[in-house]
């Protein structure tokens, strides 16, 4: 049984208290779970270089998952604690536009907060990526 975020301690980003309150149970589609562990053994390099950057709670303690299923989409990394989903986009994403949206408006609608990031960006850029993934932390969750 998970802990009731209420009674975790506070998150602290840059000494600022954040506040995460978002516990709730997300659709999950099981049929997706086997292509969600193909995804995470493809070992696309942006996506490994961002996991390798905030597993195991390297990124402000706060806890990833990696090719979440949420409904009938995966997502490339999602922050339970916060309900904010991480996407990676690169070149395949170009043909995809209408797909995306409709995507991206279905997981806004459960409430999840979107951070996209570029491929290119992950990999000569990971500084960046971590400091622009922090400031929108901040300005969605700051209490």
């Amino acid at each position: 049984m998970r802990t009731p975020l209420t009674k975790l301690p506070p998150l602290l980003i840059n000494g600022r208290t954040i506040s995460f309150t978002f516990d709730k149970i997300l659709p999950y589609n099981s049929r997706l779970s086997s292509l969600a562990k193909e995804k995470r053994k493809a070992g696309i390099l942006s996506e490994l270089i961002f996991w390798q950057h905030v597993s195991n709670k390297k990124f402000h303690n706060l806890g990833f998952d990696r090719q979440r299923v949420i409904g009938n989409y995966i997502v490339d990394f999602y922050i339970r604690k916060l309900g904010v989903v991480v996407e990676i986009d690169g070149c395949s994403h170009d043909d995809k536009i209408d797909y995306d949206r409709k995507r991206i408006n279905y997981l806004k609608g459960l409430g999840l907060k979107i951070f996209i990031v570029e491929d290119i960006d992950v990999k000569l850029r990971m500084d960046l990526v971590l400091e622009d993934l922090e400031v929108f932390i901040l300005k969605h969750f700051l209490v």
